[in-house]
This record gives structure tokens, sequence and C-alpha cells, in this order.
């Protein structure tokens, strides 16, 4: 029976302790961690937020009724603790911080007492993440998610602290607004008060802070929830957590600068991290030609390499069909791996079709100079000596080239190099690659929609010199645009925003929105703009993402306390759920049943 804790006050949590408390009675509370009874004592792992600290109870010390108690004892109850602390008696424990001293009891109470687990609340726990999350209560105990977690509160206050001494307001932007089709796939709540009308959740703040910008705030930071309806994958969740910031009176490299000093404090005051500034440089074009990727992994090499001028004129129809079609002929240098087995090699070109490709040409150098190719018999000796040449490849190393348009070749050959370095380890789990991308492309080409979209969002600047081309070359056009990196995940992005009138409108005229359109989703954003709009600039971080990566979690399910899985439901609450059909009737809806294939 649970016993109340009237007329106790907890003194420190476990890990407050410390060899210097030696002698000092104290309360602490928390869970049975384990128990063990070894007949005339019991010793007790108690567990709270902070860690562990070890608990002996004896007859002696506690009486008969509180022994009993304590032999009773089953993980996860709740109990409060009177005692002494003490040196440990017994050999002590590195692991813990607690591993010196332990705690004498004299008095115990059973606040609240536990049923049979489900699973055993454990760090590294082999339990499969459905049953986790469906008890994830349970889940949120482990000291390792409690880590994360705590560590996901200090970056927040980190950057709050950082962001407020460097002149940044905190301000609160709108859940429920306008739908802005332009971009991805948005959630929708209904108006009961106006029937038929719906708000749409964030996907970011965008027009709310720069509509702060026009009015005069200058710096604005909110570490803000966002909603996307998409895909889920290991990285992405239906309801995530940016940080979000605007600038006024900047340009982009004002933006990079207090972004590099904020990502410094927070490494070093989180993790310990000593970031060395400035953080490099790459352009987007330069990003694609040597890693296939716009947020590239630099811990490891395997660069590509364009061979394109030194097999436009081989026997190989795969290549020259490429470059006939204005593609490109890249490949990667898999140094050291000519001897590859077979099976694994076929592995990789199955990846490589999945990505797009039609297939995936391997030159394997044997130890004896000799080659073993999927390709060779189409060319002649010269061509390929000249083709490993420009590869540098030597004896022992395995070739691997696609063949097609850019973008599917810098698609294949980029995450075939992410692979190939994870399978071969060829990067340290320990380091730590932070990088800006700049310069992105203002638009590109929608095969779907036959027209010209913004890589970004339609109030990009582009690059001054770049603007003659709108009409001429839209696609040569570059932004004042960019995405900071982290070991191959992109941490977020920004631009500088468009604040002229006519940019506007000529941007608008490119994507393919008529005034009425642009005036209907866009409307008071550009009313805004006709009262004096300063020249603002901004970016968003993933804080979910970071703290991902600074805590080396293997997903963003574990910093985050409730996350949904990848139907986007979540296996705790069974959200999302039906609603009674009062509720229906109020906001005027009627469900339409899918249709079955």
């Amino acid at each position: 029976m649970a016993e109340s804790m009237v007329g106790l006050k907890r003194t420190h949590r476990c890990t407050e302790l410390n060899e210097s408390n030696v002698g000092q009675q104290v309360t602490v509370m928390g869970w049975v961690g384990t128990q063990r009874n070894k007949g005339g004592i019991v010793f007790v792992d108690l567990r709270d937020r902070s860690g562990i600290l070890q608990i002996i109870f004896e007859e002696n010390d506690i009486g008969s009724e509180g022994f009993e108690k304590a032999s009773k004892l089953r993980n996860e109850d709740v109990i409060a603790v009177v005692g002494t602390v003490e040196n440990r008696a017994g050999a002590v424990n590195d692991k813990l911080a607690t591993g010196k001293i332990e705690v004498r009891a004299k008095q115990i109470r059973v606040l609240s007492q536990s049923d049979v687990l489900p699973f055993p609340i454990e760090e590294n726990s082999k339990t499969k993440e459905e049953l986790r999350l469906k008890y994830r209560y349970l889940d949120l105990r482990r000291p390792d998610l409690q880590k994360n977690i705590m560590m996901r509160s200090k970056i927040a206050s980190e950057i709050r602290a950082f962001m407020a001494k460097e002149g940044f307001i905190e301000i609160e932007t709108p859940m429920l607004g306008k739908s802005t089709p332009e971009g991805a796939r948005e959630y929708v709540v209904p108006s009961r008060v106006h029937p038929g009308s719906f708000y749409t959740l964030p996907q970011s703040p965008q027009l709310f802070k720069q509509l702060l910008m026009c009015s005069g705030y200058d710096r604005y930071i909110q570490i803000v929830k966002c909603f996307r309806d998409e895909d889920l994958r290991a990285d992405r969740q239906p309801e995530f957590t940016q940080v979000d910031m605007e600038l006024s009176f900047v340009d982009v490299e004002d933006v990079l600068d207090v972004n590099e000093r904020l990502i410094k404090h927070v490494c070093k005051e989180s993790i310990g991290l000593d970031v060395t500034l400035p953080l490099p440089r790459m352009t987007w074009q330069e990003a694609m030609d040597r890693f296939g990727s716009d947020k590239p992994d630099t811990r490891f090499g395997l660069e590509l390499v364009d061979v394109s001028d030194v097999v436009k004129n081989c026997g190989f129809g795969v290549f020259t069909s490429a470059l006939e079609n204005k593609g490109s002929v890249r490949g990667i240098n898999v140094k050291g791996q000519a001897a590859m087995p077979r099976k694994k090699i076929d592995a990789l070109v199955e990846m490589a079709k999945g990505s797009g490709a039609k297939g995936l040409a391997y030159l394997c150098i044997n130890e004896d100079g000799t080659y073993k190719s999927s390709f060779a018999k189409f060319m002649t000796d010269e061509e390929l000596d000249l083709l490993v040449k420009a590869m540098n490849g030597e004896p022992g190393d395995l070739l691997l080239f696609a063949a097609d348009k850019n973008k599917i070749v810098w698609t294949v050959l980029g995450q075939l190099r992410l692979e190939l370095g994870k399978q071969l380890e060829l990067y340290d789990e320990n380091q730590f690659n932070f990088l800006w991308i700049t310069e992105f492309p203002l638009l590109e080409w929608s095969d779907e929609e036959d027209r010209f979209v913004a890589m970004h969002h339609p109030f990009t600047m582009p690059m001054d010199e770049d603007w003659q081309y709108i009409d001429t070359d839209p696609g040569r056009v570059r932004a004042k645009a960019y995405d900071i990196v982290l070991n191959g995940v992109e941490l977020g992005g920004g631009s500088v925003r468009i604040h002229q009138a006519d940019i506007q409108s000529k941007m608008f005229e490119v994507l393919g929105l008529s005034e009425e359109t642009a005036k209907e989703r866009f409307g008071f954003l550009l009313d805004a703009f006709r009262y004096g709009v300063p020249p603002h600039a901004g970016l968003a971080y993933g804080l979910d993402r970071f703290v991902m990566l600074l805590m080396h979690a293997d997903s963003i399910r574990d910093v985050i306390a409730f996350p949904k899985v990848k139907d986007a439901s979540c296996l705790m609450t069974q959200a999302p759920n039906v609603v009674p059909q009062k509720q229906l009737d109020e906001l005027c809806i009627e469900i339409k049943k899918p249709v079955e294939e």
C-alpha cells in the first residue's frame, strides 16, 4: 500500500551527494533500479534523473518493519529514504558518479508500487522500438534517453542565453495560420466559427518573421514547433522544433558570423567541443561536383571525379549516349577494394538502380595492373588506361562509374559514397565537421510541374550579379542562400530576403504566379512591404537534428520526448483517432471513405 510523503522533504537528488556529504543525514527519493537481498542486508540502487545512488538497509538501523518493506521492493517502486551518507564499505564502483559513497537507511516509505514491467529499464535497450514507444513514459526513464532529453533542454537554454546577449528578442508567432501551398504538404485545421474555412499549422514562421522585420524588431528569435504532413524517416517528424531567427540591416556575412559564434558557444557549453572558426564554406556547385550532395559529409574522401572529357569518344555506348543527352560520366575511386566480392558489387549496382540509375559500371584494378571490368570489352586498352589515370587509379582500387543526367549521377554517386563510407568505416564517429553551403541556385526545374520552382522559397534574394539572366537563363541565377551542414546532415538553412517590390514581382512571374494569385496567397506581406521594409535575412535550425548529432543518437526519436512513428501516429496515445460525430457536425465536416482500389 502506498504511503504519504507528508513530513518528508527531499534534500538531494541521487548524484548531488558525494564524499563531502559523509556523516550527513539526507532524504532521497526515486525509483528502485535493482534490489539485492543478501540475507541480513538489502542493497538497493535508487535512481532519479541525475543517476544512481546505493542504499543499504539493515534491520538494526531501520527496524523490522522497515527491513521487511525493503525486502519486498520491486523494480520501479517509488520510495523515499532517510539515512546517513557513508563511505562505501565494499568495493568502490568507478562506473557511478556516487561510486565511493552509499546511504545507510534509517527510514523508508514506499510512495508507489509498480506492476511487472513490459520491458526492463536499462541503457541501450534491446527491446523493440514499437513496444518502447507504446510505453514511452517507461522508456523515458532509461538513463541514456534522460541524458538526451536533459541535453536538449541545456542546448535550448544556451541558445536563448547567447542570442539574448546578441540583442535578439524572443517573439511567439501564431500556430493557426493561412494556407500557403508553395512548399510541403500542410496540416489543415477546420474552423467551427467559419464553416468551410480552414487554418493550417505552420511549416515555419517565415512570413510572420519577415513581418516582424517590417515592424522594426530588428533581431527576432523563436524556438518553435513546426508541422509538415510528409513521409517520415530517421531525421524527420510530422511536428518538429526549429530555432528560428531573422535579422534586419544585414547581408550574408552578418548572418553567418552570428551563427558561427552561436554554434561555437553551444557546442562548448553542451558537450565541451571546441569548434574552430571561421567554419569552412563551399558553394553548392562545388559540393555537387565533389560529393554529389548539397549536404556533404566531409569526414572522409571518396570524392566524385568528372571523366566526361576522357570518355566522350570511347566505344562504350552507355557513356557516350549520356553525354549526347547533355549528361555526364562521373566516378569514385574506392581505394584498396578491388577484391570486393562480386555479391557486394552487385548490391551496390542495385542500390544505384534504386536511386534512379539504369546501372553502375565498375572497373577493378588487379594487383598485377590488369583490369576486371563490366565494360572493358567496349573500350580499347588505351581508353581504359586514360580512364584509370583520370581516376588516379592504382593496383588494388575499385572504380565505380555512373552515366546519366547530372542530377541522377550526383544522386547515385552521392548516396553510394555515403554507403561505402559507412560500410568501410572511413570516418571517425566522434568527429564533427561543420560546413556552410552557399550560392544555391535560385530556381530548379520541375519536370512534374513543367516549370521553374523556388529551390528555397519565393522570397529568396538573387545574387546581384546574376539577376541579369532571370529572363534569358533563369537556371543560371544563384541565390543569396546558405545551409549549415554537420557530418552530412542539413542542420538548417536560410537566405537574404527580397525586400524590393520589383524583384519580388518578377520572382512571382518567373514562378508562374499571377499577380492575382500572389496577392491572394501573400497579400498581407506584400502590403506590409509598401510601408518601408528594411533589408533582412534569416536562418532556421532543426533543433531535433542538432541534438541528435551532438548526442550521437541514431534517430531524432531518441531526442524527442513523445515522437511519432513512420505513419505519423503515436503508439502510446493512439493518435490520430476518430472524433465524435457531434464534433464533425459542429465543423460542418462529412467523412468520405477512401475508395478501395
